[in-house]
């Protein structure tokens, strides 16, 4: 096998390099999902501590891991090498893994801890596997592919989740741990195909930069250059995050609302076609070579998406929407506008203002404050707004998210953009080299 893969990844980033890249990622990232996503499945109906369902409990608890992981991950992310990779996301995945394995074994509200420990490793996932894909001139197609995992795979696992259940008579708190050992055996193979992924080639480091670990210094420095533009990108992923999470989260409490109880393959079936939409366009990105207008046209999907999740929300309002169909156009909206950030939109930054650095930072310090704001929505829905149903409460975030989020992707639009002219203007060392 080892001679076929060097065949295929040896020379050139061609589509057999890409294909294979793509799947290896994918599959890594859609078994993380395994791990994480089934526990939204379970209803866990009639169970409630404190005045709170304990659904809502597991689930803030995990978000709250999550959160956790995510500034760890600033730190860990951004200062690991390319030898520990593998190692470090199965030992992140196995420790999820046991958290599940408690979670069913103890008594509630004592497993609502394990939740916790489960969201804490996972967290740190998503950075281990872009570090293989960044830095590439066909990042974003890699990159696209990777980031469909968490479209498509969150419907995919809580559809088994749900079949377990159904069709198997699995127990809601053994389902977690079930679902994510049917995973593990592709998890490990998938791994096992990132590894024999070769670095960067010289052409790569001439279009994007040389990728490496940071510092703290270099954090700080990069953050202190960039700060104004990285505030308002930030600002607008946080509502993205805690819009997406709460949407993930609680798809099965707002179909149910939405009279779609029982029917499990309504989870992939409604975020499959959302996955290749998006899928297209972000690789698309790819034949874009200006780094600085591919910059720009990031921002302009994000707008867009942004413009989607309101525009859907009030068609659907109006009546000029069905319930699947508004849940299709706003989750498309919701992840053209969520996907760039993961993937080419800091991969374009760096590359347009030449930092040499990785998009790790970048990704983790977005991620820390979104995952911090979930959190804060889910204390505040269940201690403030417990009584509005989750289909209504998601109308009204939508349109929240919609305009402050359009807001602030417009001002860092003419950050950027304006940042960029003034550097042009300037003598630059590295002039020759693509922008």
């Amino acid at each position: 096998m080892t001679n076929f893969l060097q065949r295929i990844t040896g020379k050139g980033q061609g589509f057999g390099f890409c294909l294979f890249a793509m799947v290896a990622a994918f599959c890594t990232y859609s078994c993380m999902y395994a791990f994480r996503k089934p526990i939204a499945v379970g209803l866990y109906e009639d169970i409630v501590y404190w005045g709170i369902s304990i659904k809502v409990l597991y689930l803030s608890a995990q978000v709250a891991g999550y959160a956790l992981s995510k500034f760890i991950g600033i730190k860990v992310v951004s200062e690991q090498s390319g030898n520990s990779r593998a190692k470090g996301i199965l030992t992140l995945i196995t420790i999820a893994g046991i958290a599940l394995l408690l979670f069913a074994l103890l008594p509630h509200p004592w497993n609502i801890v394990c939740m916790f420990l489960n969201g804490i490793p996972l967290g740190m996932v998503w950075g281990y596997v872009f570090s293989y894909l960044e830095g590439r001139k066909v990042t974003e197609v890699l990159a696209a592919g990777l980031c469909t995992s968490f479209i498509a795979s969150s419907g995919v696992v809580k559809t088994v989740g749900s079949y377990l259940m159904l069709n198997w008579g699995v127990d809601e708190f053994w389902m977690p741990v079930t679902t994510a050992a049917l995973f593990m055996p592709l998890l490990m193979l998938a791994v096992y195909m990132l590894e024999q992924l070769p670095p960067p080639n010289a052409d790569d480091i001439s279009l994007r930069t040389k990728r490496e670990p940071m510092d703290a210094s270099a954090r700080r420095a990069f953050f202190k250059q960039f700060s104004t533009g990285l505030c308002l990108l930030i600002g607008g992923y946080v509502l993205l995050t805690i819009f997406r999470d709460l949407r993930d989260n609680f798809t099965a409490n707002i179909w149910d609302e939405l009279g779609y109880t029982g029917s499990p393959a309504i989870f992939s079936l409604t975020e499959i076609p959302i996955a290749v939409v998006v899928l297209i366009i972000i690789g698309a990105m790819m034949l874009i070579k200006s780094n600085s207008r591919a910059l720009m046209v990031n921002h302009f999907l994000i707008l867009f998406g942004f413009a989607s999740c309101g525009l859907s929300t009030l068609a659907y309002q109006a009546g000029n929407l069905g319930p699947i169909s508004w849940m299709i156009i706003n989750g498309f909206g919701l992840y053209l506008a969520y996907v760039p950030f993961n993937s080419v939109l800091f991969e374009r930054l760096i590359a347009t203002f030449k930092q040499v650095g990785n998009v790790g930072f970048l990704i983790y310090l977005a991620d820390s404050f979104g995952y911090l704001g979930s959190v804060g929505v889910m204390v505040y829905k269940n201690l403030g707004q417990n009584d509005i149903q989750w289909h209504s409460f998601i109308i009204y975030t939508s349109y929240l998210v919609a305009v402050i989020g359009a807001v602030c992707t417009v001002g860092s639009w003419l950050y950027f953009a304006n940042k960029h002219r003034r550097q042009q203007r300037l003598p630059s060392p590295l002039a020759g080299v693509a922008a």
